[in-house]
Parts: C-alpha cells; structure tokens; sequence
C-alpha cells in the first residue's frame, strides 16, 4: 500500500513540479543571495542577477526536463524555449529590482523573495504549456 502511494505520487507531475520547484527555489534563492553575499562589494546587483539567473535557470531547465516532464532529446530546442518562459519573469526582475531596491529601499534579500514568489506561479504555467509541451 505504501508502495502504490509513493509511485502514485511519483506519477503525479503538478506533485513532482511542486517538489522540484521548491528545491528550484531554495537553490535559486540560496545562490543568488551567496553571489550577492560573495561579489557585491565588486559588481552592481543586477549584474549579479543576470549571472545568477543563467545558474539558476540551467539548474531548473535540468530538473524539470528529467524529473517533471521527462522529456526525451530536444535539449537545445527545450531550453531555449524554457528561456522564452523565464523571459517575462526575467524581465519584471529587471526592472522590479531597482524600484525595490533603489526607489522603495528594500533589502536585496527581500526583493529576490518577492520576485521568486512571483516566478515560481508564471513558470508553472510556462513550462507546463510552452518549455515541455508535447
């Protein structure tokens, strides 16, 4: 019984999303936050942001092509999709970055969870229609 509920869960791809986006998100959030800890005092925020970002989103494109929508081949093709979904939350990171940070004066480590809050709803529905469609 045990056993038909783990691969029942298992199965279930909004559950395997679900698991992988928080480790998605811890791993986002945590590297993101280490650069900026790391090489502020060197580089402009943003900067950091888009260096992270390719880290983080070649992490997620990785976990969610094997472990959520077990895709097959198609490797350049579905990441540079994955890229368009990653585009609109990207590009409101680009620019809610500095009115957070530089007009509202909120802390660095704030902002990027505001932001990956609302990343983590679009690319559900991104990844889920555009990134791995079959």
């Amino acid at each position: 019984m045990i056993n038909d509920s783990l691969l029942r869960a298992y199965n279930s791809r909004p559950l395997r999303f679900l698991v992988t986006g928080g480790w998605n998100t811890a791993f986002s959030y945590i590297s993101t936050a280490v650069l900026y800890y790391f090489f502020s005092d060197k580089f402009h925020y943003m900067v950091i942001v888009v260096f992270s970002s390719v880290i983080n989103i070649t992490q997620a494109y990785l976990t969610h092509k094997f472990i959520v929508f077990k895709t097959k081949g198609n490797y350049l093709k579905e990441y540079l999709r994955y890229y368009v979904v990653y585009a609109v939350p990207m590009g409101l990171g680009f620019l809610f970055f500095p009115v957070f940070i530089d007009i509202f004066k909120l802390n660095f480590y704030v902002t990027q969870a505001i932001l990956t809050f609302i990343t983590v709803i679009i690319s559900w529905f991104g990844h889920k229609n555009v990134s791995f469609r079959t």
